[in-house]
């Protein structure tokens, strides 16, 4: 398994994780200030490439239903833009994955503002996780 940045896409901010060399373990890595999709995309395709990460797994929010919203297809939009980069990019199913992250924050005793600066990060760690846990 190559190495993987995860992406938890947000409205305001953007989660990162990375995997380790092996593909085994996801760690929190930044957060990013959202701006435009160009810029954004363009962000990350530059995290991937000084990380070496041949994947991008992108946080794909769909209904808890399962179905497809608005949220989902502008993820859907935000991976065309990132497949640009020539980078492999893989939706992923992310119901919860903030909530997992906030749930596993309050745990650790973190307060609002102290949690706020990191659940996104979080989340994606969350995220990319799940990805790497399936493909063992």
């Amino acid at each position: 398994m190559p190495r993987a940045l995860g992406v938890d896409l947000g409205t305001r901010r953007i989660g990162l994780a990375i995997s380790d060399a092996r593909g085994k373990v996801a760690t929190p890595y930044a957060t990013l200030e959202r701006t435009n999709d160009e810029h954004d995309a363009n962000a990350i395709a530059e995290v991937a490439s000084a990380e070496e990460a041949k994947l991008i797994v992108l946080g794909h929010p769909l209904m808890l239903d399962g179905t497809r919203g608005d949220a989902a297809a502008v993820a859907e939009a935000f991976a065309a833009k990132l497949k640009e980069s020539g980078i492999r990019v893989t939706l992923w199913d992310e119901r919860l994955t903030t909530k997992q992250a906030e749930s596993s924050l309050k745990r650790r005793g973190m307060k609002g503002r102290e949690r706020r600066a990191v659940v996104d990060k979080v989340a994606a760690q969350v995220l990319l996780q799940s990805y790497l846990d399936t493909k063992r």
